[in-house]
């Protein structure tokens, strides 16, 4: 599927559209009650090739894989790649991901499981945690609320039918408004980084107003200068004019190999490469607990994106319970035991009379 990649050259400021065909991919994991999980995979795309590079999850050669074509309405070919694994547990899956030499390899994910016995009920919990890749960022808590912060998190496929639904032009206005503070938050942290980046770069050289508690005193008039120049931020700050603004116009000349390098730094730290993809679960028994979005096909579904777990941690999870038919069973049948024993015992104390 062609998706839009913004290519953030500048602080977010100046982007390139780029279309590539990357896999459409869905990951479902079926978890079982004795903890083994069955993973499949299917990967949609347009071209025949699929290169290892576009490939969002591990798998390989112990995987069970078929490939298919589809032939839309318009003529257009879509090539379908099934891959499909039962692991015996959460270990075997994050062996696969350590050892994921992809692009998303260098995003180290984790999968879980815990299952407890309650008697009566057993309990289980799977989820995937993706840790946050900025420990020292800006929240994107700190800058949407609530009901903003489910919208951000929401599948494509929610916020299309909200945008193109009856109150389309009152989704549309609240999805731009959502847009701008998360540009917003992500200038933030470019900022931010690009101080840190900078200040660690010229440590050493004696300038007070260079050091880090310094230049964040001022990150808001560097996000300010940011936002007011636009589209003309790269040239400008080629040319040195954004950099004066920052730390002055003689100390711009003296570091603008500082300057230039922390902010390739900032951008990569920021802007790092990863695949979307979408993730399902399926548990045992029934669904008592999840922060995952009910799909078409009544399935749990999480959209997986970089922005999701640029400066947070990203958590996937479900919870559910099985009954445990025997337990109530034994318990039955201890509990009519019981009620025969005081019956019996009543009975006899009858028989006998009182004493004398």
């Amino acid at each position: 599927m062609k998706r839009l990649k913004l290519r953030i050259i500048v602080l977010l400021v100046l982007m390139a559209v780029v279309s590539c065909d990357e896999p459409d991919t869905i990951v479902t994991n079926i978890v079982h009650n004795d903890g083994s999980v069955t993973r499949k995979i299917v990967m949609r795309y347009s071209n025949k090739g699929l290169k290892k590079s576009d490939i969002q999850v591990p798998f390989n050669n112990t995987w069970t894989v078929t490939d298919s074509l589809e032939v839309g309405v318009k003529g257009d070919t879509i090539w379908i790649k099934r891959a499909e694994k039962l692991f015996k547990n959460v270990d075997e899956i994050n062996s696969g991901y350590k050892n994921d030499s992809s692009t998303n390899g260098k995003i180290p994910r984790k999968a879980y499981f815990s299952k407890r016995f309650r008697w009566f009920n057993t309990e289980y919990r799977f989820s995937e945690i993706i840790d946050k890749q900025i420990p020292d960022g800006y929240s994107i808590t700190d800058f949407l609320n609530e009901e903003e912060l489910k919208y951000f998190y929401s599948p494509d496929y929610i916020k299309f039918n909200k945008e193109n639904g009856a109150d389309s032009i009152k989704y549309k206005a609240y999805s731009d408004s959502l847009n701008k503070k998360t540009s917003h938050w992500t200038m933030k942290n470019l900022a931010s980084m690009w101080i840190k980046e900078f200040s660690r770069l010229t440590a050493g050289n004696n300038e007070p107003g260079l050091s880090e508690s310094s230049l964040k005193a001022h990150e808001d008039h560097i996000i300010k200068v940011i936002e007011e120049t636009n589209t003309d931020f790269d040239s400008l700050w080629k040319n040195g004019v954004i950099l004066k603004e920052f730390i002055g116009e003689k100390d711009a000349v003296k570091f603008k190999t500082e300057g230039d390098s922390a902010l390739d730094l900032a951008v990569k730290r920021c802007l790092f490469d990863f695949i979307s993809y979408s993730e399902r679960i399926v548990m045992p028994g029934k669904l008592t607990g999840t922060n995952g979005y009910i799909d078409s096909t009544r399935n749990l579904l999480w959209p997986v994106i970089s922005d999701f777990f640029m400066t947070d941690k990203y958590e996937m999870w479900a919870e559910s319970k099985t009954t445990n038919v025997w337990a109530w069973i034994v318990s039955g049948i201890f509990l009519v035991f019981v009620s025969t024993g005081i019956t019996i015992k009543r009975r006899s104390r009858r028989v006998a009379g009182p004493k004398p």
